[in-house]
């Protein structure tokens, strides 16, 4: 086990919704678990060796336990299908301490939350933080059907759930999400969150920069992405700062690819530029970005980027490696 991992036992395996498994995790030491805010996630790696990033969605208050919530994704590319078919009650699992890329806004007049699908788990966490400290929210849970609402039940025993709005893509008009109109007024110390499929998120996070709330008021957190492919995609060189050692990337590779090949590991994880595992320092040349993890602005600076999806758009990539 690596440095800094963790060994933890499947305690519970529940069904939450059709498609959709809990999963309760505890030290095999018996040891508490290291303490996390709203918004984490952890690196769970799989019996497949695939490794994947699955949000906390118990109270961080809760230091013998994780819980995180699963969708099995027929368009899963083995993650997903590993915890529902390998992983039991009992089965052993090593992880990351947790990491949160998308934390709460501290000093917030309002808070805004919008799950879609499967990204209710790392909301439910914020929803329930946010009631704990009397803060105003208000949640908004978009699912294809009830059948598919994971913790429905949980939601609506607890003290804020007259705060939940529930929306099902197979309900009637009335009941369907309203976005222009909830994302259309910007007000001061308002922030909105979402997370789920990327095309719910898409929808959202252009229907608000297109009503002008400005990008520190927007919070969102990707679980996974198609990296875009562009028939510009062309053949580049990367140096390694540290030896000067020049190694070229071809059309049909990515540049961690291109180092493997070259005996230079970087660490990776999603593959697909939203978990901010392999990000990279550029020192020198001009990123192609394609990530979801980094922020427009963070991408316009144009000193760092994912090499796992991202390319170049010059020549040549200086790398702080």
């Amino acid at each position: 086990m690596n440095p800094g991992e963790l060994e933890v036992r499947v305690a519970r395996r529940q069904a939450e919704a059709q498609d959709i498994c809990s999963f309760e995790l505890v030290q095999t030491n018996g040891q508490p678990l290291p303490a996390f805010s709203a918004g984490s996630h952890i690196d769970v790696h799989l019996p497949n060796g695939l490794t994947r990033q699955y949000s906390l969605c118990n109270d961080p208050r809760e230091s013998h336990r994780y819980l995180i919530g699963v969708l099995r994704d027929p368009a899963s590319r083995g993650g997903s299908q590993a915890m529902h078919e390998a992983v039991q009650e009992g089965s052993v699992l090593r992880i990351s301490a947790p990491k949160n890329h998308f934390a709460l806004a501290h000093g917030a007049s309002r808070s805004v939350l919008l799950a879609g699908g499967i990204g209710i788990t790392p909301i439910l966490c914020m929803a329930e933080r946010l009631a704990l400290s009397d803060a105003a929210f208000e949640l908004h849970y978009c699912t294809r059907s009830r059948e598919r609402t994971a913790f429905a039940q949980r939601i609506a025993q607890s003290a804020f759930a007259p705060q939940v709005h529930f929306h099902f893509d197979d309900g009637d008009a009335a009941q369907k999400l309203a976005l222009a109109q909830l994302v259309g007024t910007v007000q001061p110390g308002v922030h909105l969150y979402v997370c789920g499929p990327k095309g719910f998120m898409d929808a959202v996070l252009a229907a608000a920069r297109a009503a002008g709330w400005p990008a520190e008021q927007l919070h969102y957190e990707f679980f996974g992405a198609e990296v875009a492919k562009s028939e510009s995609d062309g053949a580049f060189e990367v140096k390694l700062a540290s030896s000067g050692r020049v190694i070229q990337v071809a059309k049909e590779q990515t540049v961690v690819q291109a180092l493997a090949a070259a005996g230079v590991e970087v660490a990776t994880s999603c593959e697909q530029g939203v978990c901010g595992t392999c990000l990279t320092r550029v020192l020198e040349g001009v990123p192609d970005h394609k990530d979801m993890y980094l922020t427009p602005e963070e991408q316009a600076a144009n000193d760092q980027f994912t090499p796992c999806c991202s390319r170049s758009c010059s020549p040549l990539l200086v790398l702080d490696l």
